[in-house]
């Protein structure tokens, strides 16, 4: 499954999105802000980047069945692993 930039640009706004997020959040922490702000927008930033993972694989799977590969044109034990690699 290759990535079209054209196809995942929204991803990829969502990932530097997340990107400059993280650096909030290592800038806090050199602060020296209180914990729990540090791990709300810690957990912000790890949400972000889960649902940009699960929108590739979604992606991925559009495309196997847009091309008229079907459901048998997926390799489901790939698409899978790939899936809970996320979780």
């Amino acid at each position: 499954m290759d990535l079209e930039p054209t196809e995942i640009k929204a991803i990829i706004t969502r990932m530097k999105r997340a990107h400059g997020h993280l650096g909030s959040v290592i800038r806090m922490m050199e602060e020296g802000s209180d914990c729990e702000s540090v791990l709300t927008q810690l957990a912000a930033v790890n949400k972000a980047l889960s649902r940009a993972g699960y929108a590739i694989v979604a992606t991925g799977l559009q495309d196997c069945l847009a091309a008229g590969e079907g459901i048998d044109g997926v390799d489901v034990k790939k698409m899978e692993k790939l899936f809970l690699a996320l979780a």
